[in-house]
């Protein structure tokens, strides 16, 4: 079992603003300034460990199905200060982005594979195995489909001993603002990393980098 962690740590408070609504979906939860925190699983076949997770979305247009923000995580064993990296996202609109992810080193396997872990996408399903989902309709559809992926490390060097060479693949609900994630990694035998947030109810927060008033 991933070990369990029962506390969260509250980012630094900074204003947001709010993003513009427009389909699919307005969900006002998923808007620049939002702020979620959760667990990240990181286990591997040799031992079960879990790091605290912060997440911020700090930049949002769904026009283009782009949203991008920070992510810090806690009590990382090999790093002495907690560990943030910049990341951008692409919302699976139809539009923009299908779910058929078309580059990473992610075969139209690897998306099915993934996309298929969450339960919401499950009605979908048939449909994205022929046109990666091109011809749906997600404007109503209760969850968010994204993919994250992070661009750099903002406060430590890549000799931290840690790598972003992958993505996440992500669902978003637009009811309670819960966010659920599987990490693929191209690079990795071992790619059952897992990513679980719930909403920070009620707060508006933004990564303040280090050493600025």
């Amino acid at each position: 079992m991933p070990v369990r962690v029962a506390e969260t740590s509250a980012p630094s408070q900074l204003p947001g603003s709010n993003c513009g609504h427009t389909a699919p979906p307005a969900c006002t939860l998923l808007s620049v300034g939002q702020a979620f925190s959760g667990t990240q699983n990181v286990s591997s076949l040799q031992k079960d460990e879990a790091w605290r997770v912060n997440v911020w979305i700090q930049g949002c247009d769904l026009e283009y199905g782009y949203l991008c923000g920070t992510m810090e995580a806690l009590n990382v064993p090999m790093a002495d200060t907690p560990v943030v990296t910049f990341w951008e996202g692409e919302i699976v609109d139809t539009k923009n982005y299908t779910f058929f992810t078309g580059k990473w080193e992610a075969t139209t396997e690897d998306d099915i594979r993934h996309w298929t872990k969450f339960p919401s996408f499950s009605s979908l399903l048939s449909q994205v195995e022929v046109d990666g989902g091109k011809s749906l309709d997600l404007s109503n559809y209760p969850y968010v489909f994204m993919r994250w992926k992070e661009q750099y490390f903002v406060n430590v060097g890549t000799d931290c001993g840690l790598t972003i060479a992958g993505f996440y693949y992500v669902c978003f609900s637009c009811s309670d603002g819960s966010i659920n994630g599987f990490y693929y990694d191209p690079n990795s035998r071992y790619t059952g990393q897992s990513i679980s947030l719930i909403f920070f109810m009620g707060c508006a927060y933004a990564y303040k980098p280090l050493g600025e008033a």
